[in-house]
């Protein structure tokens, strides 16, 4: 580890991070929200809030799949995801559901607010992001796929998505 020169996780929580949060919201999967807090801590996002049922650490199954990153990352729980959408508004985050809609925009196609923080809104496994989350958000985005299924693992999704929208930010290019 010394080797790939990673920080600690002091380290990690003092450094400036990727002007991106994401929203669980209703993920049923303890091994999708450990992957989350891995992807999380990879893109350096400042915060997870954990919504609704969505499970929280400490958890066997989070602390599999993170590998420490739960330890890491920032996160907040909210009862509501409504409530967390309507905090992340009032600071001034752009929320952008990930989500197949009527509404949607293709992921290449997005472009983030300039000079915002983006809040990304991934939904539950089974019935993705809520219709009254949806109703709130400011945008959904959705990614393009060929094959038969149209859906991705939600920590996937997440992965790919927050890879684009942290490019178009030019976030990756500021830390080279």
């Amino acid at each position: 580890m010394a080797e790939l020169n990673r920080a600690t996780v002091a380290d990690f929580k003092s450094t400036p991070k990727s002007p991106v949060v994401l929203v669980l919201d209703n993920v049923r999967s303890l091994h999708n929200v450990g992957a989350v807090f891995r992807t999380a801590d990879a893109f350096g996002l400042e915060k997870v809030w954990l919504c609704g049922i969505t499970g929280r650490p400490p958890q066997r199954e989070i602390t599999k799949t993170a590998l420490g990153s739960e330890e890491s990352v920032a996160w907040e729980h909210a009862a509501e995801t409504t409530s967390a959408i309507a905090t992340l508004q009032q600071a001034g985050y752009q929320v952008v559901a990930v989500e197949q809609t009527t509404g949607s925009v293709p992921l290449p196609q997005f472009r983030p607010a300039a000079g915002r923080p983006v809040a990304l809104v991934m939904g539950n496994e089974v019935f993705g992001v809520d219709d009254a989350v949806l109703a709130m958000c400011d945008a959904a985005v959705e990614i393009p796929q060929l094959g038969t299924k149209h859906s991705l693992n939600v920590s996937v999704a997440a992965g790919v998505v927050l890879w684009d929208v942290l490019s178009k930010l030019g976030v990756f290019a500021a830390r080279q």
